[in-house]
């Protein structure tokens, strides 16, 4: 059966992939049938109405879904293929409460229009009360005239006719309200390095967090991606180099502590929280073994700060401090010395954890910076036991980022990895030696003025 979805028209990339994510996660099959990146409207193909429902009510950046009626270019076209589609079925809403509603899209209609296109769909003989608030039945007209790539923002002169219209029967709404709960503005704790929820949300849906899961994330900072698991279900951990990202500071006049505990306590889901502790991924105290399900990361990139790991840099003495008898490293308040690090040796860590601790179809969702330009584009970290599942890009200026979905392959299973990054990093002890997307970061944008891209260390 054909269903349309409606979209924001937001983070485009992400539309397609999330929709897909939620129906793997579903176990239902999704086709699509019709999709534009200049629409918010999409057609796909699902077995049955529970299966639509199952997709969208956890999606972010989709708005709804209805059972598609009909379309055209027209409404007499639009009224045949009602007809075709569904004459048989008009009996059983006959007696039911009903309401219609108008959508324009990048267009506008009057009122008087309004009103004389849905009399125009009388032929349906529904009898019943109209309700405008819970109706038993509610169908939308959906007109879309196309949007204007020179001024998006700018709908259609009334008098111009839709490019393509739309009736169909809604099934259910969508999580994105959600978005508006989460929002940072109202949390807590949060960085300037915090993501936004709606990506957040959107990221912990192609990972497939879910409830009865574990999830991690190896960079936790000030514990957005786990906030976002959670809601979905899922319990959540994470680490940190720099334990003050997650520990907060103490606010004695609010009788607690600041931090990303506190986030799960303003959203009542302490008991998803399981804790977060000062580790990196190169000496992690997490066993080697297969039980995480899913590992949602926004590694650090060493713009401004080269990125560093725990341990000393070559050359250096390792000699043990003592302080009034006692080692420093056994002191409250010690900071372990810290050595840079390779970006590409960061990335390569990552995809080794995630191959060593993930369960079978376990997910890991990364995000990745990279260039614009062709010339200086970074590749898409492979490895033979992960499947990139989907890229998805966020554009800003000179640069974007990647979210990077990958699976965990059975055993025997191995993923073509020839078109992957194969160079590691250059030789070097120094940051900029040891980071190949700093270095041209910094060709495109020089340091004085470098205003964005993470600042913590990594993890």
């Amino acid at each position: 059966m054909e269903y349309l979805i409606r979209f924001a028209q937001a983070h485009e990339s992400f539309r397609q992939p999330e929709i897909q994510a939620l129906a793997d996660l579903a176990g239902v099959k999704v086709e699509f049938i019709h999709y534009d990146k200049n629409s918010p409207f999409c057609i796909i193909r699902l077995p049955d109405e529970a299966a639509a429902r199952a997709v969208i009510t956890r999606s972010i950046i989709a708005k709804d879904i209805f059972e598609l009626w009909g379309q055209g270019t027209n409404f007499e076209e639009v009224y045949a293929d009602v007809r075709g589609r569904t004459e048989d079925r008009w009996a059983q809403y006959r007696d039911s409460s009903f309401r219609f509603t108008i959508d324009s899209f990048a267009g506008k209609r009057s009122s008087e229009k309004k009103r004389e296109i849905i009399q125009s769909f009388s032929f349906l003989g529904f009898k019943g009360p109209i309700r405008m608030k819970n109706p038993d039945q509610d169908f939308w007209v959906f007109e879309d005239f196309g949007l204007d790539l020179n001024s998006p923002g700018t709908p259609r002169p009334e008098g111009q006719e839709p490019k393509v219209i739309y009736f169909g029967r809604w099934i259910a709404n969508s999580s994105r309200d959600v978005v508006n709960k989460y929002d940072l503005k109202k949390r807590r704790y949060i960085s300037t390095t915090s993501m936004d929820a709606e990506l957040t949300l959107i990221t912990a849906n192609m990972a497939h967090a879910a409830p009865g899961k574990l999830f991690y994330d190896p960079f936790v900072g000030t514990g957005s991606f786990l906030v976002a698991m959670s809601h979905f279900g899922a319990e959540t951990f994470g680490s940190d180099i720099d334990g003050r990202s997650f520990r907060g500071k103490e606010m004695m006049e609010r009788g607690g502590t600041m931090g990303v505990l506190s986030n799960f306590q303003q959203y009542n889901m302490v008991g998803r929280f399981m804790d977060v502790f000062t580790s990196d991924l190169t000496n992690t105290p997490l066993r080697s073994a297969q039980f995480l399900d899913g590992i949602i990361c926004d590694p650090p990139y060493g713009i401004r700060e080269g990125l560093r790991v725990l341990g000393r840099r070559e050359g250096l003495k390792n000699e043990e401090v003592i302080i009034d008898g006692v080692p420093a490293h056994y002191r409250p308040g010690y900071i372990a010395p810290k050595k840079p690090y390779g970006f590409e040796a960061m990335l390569n860590d990552i995809l080794n954890f995630a191959v060593r601790t993930l369960v079978t179809n376990g997910r890991l969702a990364m995000w990745m910076p990279t260039a614009n330009d062709e010339e200086v584009e970074l590749a898409v970290p492979m490895h033979p036991n992960l499947e990139v599942v989907n890229v998805s890009v966020q554009p800003f200026y000179s640069w974007s980022r990647r979210l990077i979905t990958y699976r965990r392959l059975p055993e025997g299973q191995v993923s073509d990895v020839s078109q992957g990054r194969q160079k590691m990093d250059a030789q070097g002890v120094y940051a900029d030696q040891l980071n190949e997307f700093r270095r041209k970061y910094f060709m495109k944008n020089p340091p004085d003025s470098s205003k964005s891209g993470r600042e913590s260390s990594a993890s």
